[in-house]
């Protein structure tokens, strides 16, 4: 029997027009007051994922059990789970999502969390499932950060370093994820006594940061315009003949992963038997999280004039934008970014542990 949840109370300034428009394509299958309610709960999700993340995860709860076989709700739910520490949720609903989109962009969340429950063997078992050159390169990077660091739980420190030894560890080069990489580098480093090494690294990813920041520092100045889609009118007929199979839909979220068997999911939440219709996602939306669309010169006797043309950073910024039509949105984009530093920001240490070995 499934928990008791009361939906939380959506602000009254939000819209549905407030999530992003990838996530509002792959719901257009449901019926229209069904998209409308379950929009609103994504959209509060990006609203307080910062600042009340516990609430953030009520809002995917409510939004998974109206729209449960929409992949960017149970990816919502899992990385609301992931950021409030429910980690076997969030394993199990990482697996749903790929269940359902084929994607494994979220593979370094997982390892995480099977090292957030202690279990640094299946976090390196759940890594090896995937062949990493069919990953995109900021999930490949955040995978060998991941790896590494069950590496270290495990007291493998010298297999750690190998983990990072990646062609993406350039320090000549920036990109989104590289100060996290170099950083993690550098820890290991560190715990292997190569104390001035360690020491050339950290000063790599500052550097990387401070110009990553100095290429990005204006991006909210740029002027937003939104884009008004006016529905087709054929969509009625396509929400009417393509209603979801109820025997489908329960079967489907009655599943429970092996990850999630050693911890309760607490009031975790699969789909609703009342909840609408829904049909297979009417297109793939973009995943968001593709890293710097160019790479950074990080070159140490070059300064870095990362701006001079005003024009051609707004031409670039479009073309980022543009380019990250070509896969399914992650919960980053999802989310207005906000589940980004969840997602791309994999921490060195296993989640909820201090010491490392």
């Amino acid at each position: 029997m499934r928990a008791e949840h009361d939906d939380p109370i959506i602000a009254e300034h939000i819209q549905p027009s407030d999530l992003h428009p990838s996530a509002r394509n792959e719901l257009k299958t449901l019926q229209p007051e069904v998209q409308e309610r379950v929009s609103l709960h994504l959209a509060m999700v990006a609203e307080l994922i910062e600042d009340d993340p516990e609430l953030a995860h009520q809002h995917a709860i409510s939004a998974s059990r109206r729209a449960g076989r929409i992949p960017v709700t149970r990816e919502t739910l899992a990385m609301t789970a992931y950021r409030t520490g429910d980690f076997a949720l969030a394993i199990r609903e990482l697996r749903t999502f790929r269940r359902l989109s084929g994607r494994d962009s979220h593979l370094a969340i997982m390892v995480d969390s099977e090292r957030g429950l202690g279990r640094p063997e299946k976090a390196i078992e759940t890594g090896l499932e995937v062949d990493v050159s069919t990953l995109e390169t900021p999930d490949r990077v955040r995978l060998a950060i991941a790896m590494s660091g069950a590496r270290l739980d495990l007291g493998q420190t010298q297999q750690a370093l190998f983990e990072l030894e990646i062609p993406e560890l350039d320090p000549k080069t920036g990109f989104s994820w590289s100060p996290e990489l170099f950083g993690a580098y550098a820890t290991v480093l560190e715990d292997l006594g190569r104390d001035a090494e360690a020491a050339e690294w950290f000063a790599h990813a500052d550097r990387a940061q401070a110009a990553l920041e100095e290429h990005f520092g204006g991006l909210d100045e740029i002027e937003v315009v939104e884009i008004i889609e006016y529905e087709d009118l054929h969509d009625e007929d396509l929400r009417d003949e393509d209603l979801l199979d109820e025997d489908l839909y329960e079967g489907d979220s009655n599943e429970v992963d092996d990850a999630a068997a050693d911890q309760p999911a607490g009031d975790a939440a699969t789909t609703d038997d009342d909840a609408a219709a829904e049909a297979p996602a009417a297109a793939e939306a973009p995943s968001s999280d593709s890293g710097a669309v160019e790479a950074i010169a990080l070159d140490d006797d070059a300064e870095t004039d990362l701006a001079d043309d005003a024009d051609a950073y707004l031409d670039a910024y479009v073309e980022t934008e543009a380019a990250e039509t070509e896969v399914p949105e992650t919960v980053a984009d999802t989310v207005d970014g906000a589940a980004e530093d969840a997602e791309s920001v994999v921490e060195q240490p296993a989640p909820g542990r201090d010491d490392k070995e």
